[in-house]
């Protein structure tokens, strides 16, 4: 049986642990699936590993969204769209601005 994408992306996580590229990618599978909740598991432990990485706070924003977690949604964004204005990423910032409005 050929292995998933996911399953995949979750041996290379095992040999390198601290990639926050290969974290977004396994979150990223689980959103594709439909699995809001694995999503926002992965988001988080990505958050804790590099919370430097903007594209986690918005991605994971939208997953609470999804997943009725309006308040979590909100307090996540809050977090990450001062980091993406500190590291110059006007455009994450935007998209996660844009997405707290829509949540209020």
């Amino acid at each position: 049986m050929a292995k998933s994408r996911r399953d995949m992306i979750e041996e290379m996580l095992a040999d390198s642990p601290e990639d926050a590229e290969l974290r977004y990618m396994l979150a990223m599978e689980y959103v594709s699936t439909g699995d809001d909740g694995g999503a926002v598991r992965c988001f988080q432990e990505l958050i804790q590993a590099t919370p430097s990485y903007p594209p986690a706070y918005h991605q994971g924003g939208r997953a609470l969204q999804r997943l009725n977690r309006i308040a979590e949604a909100r307090a996540l964004l809050l977090q990450g769209i001062p980091i993406a204005q500190k590291q110059g990423d006007h455009h994450a910032a935007g998209e996660m601005a844009e997405l707290l409005q829509t949540l209020e």
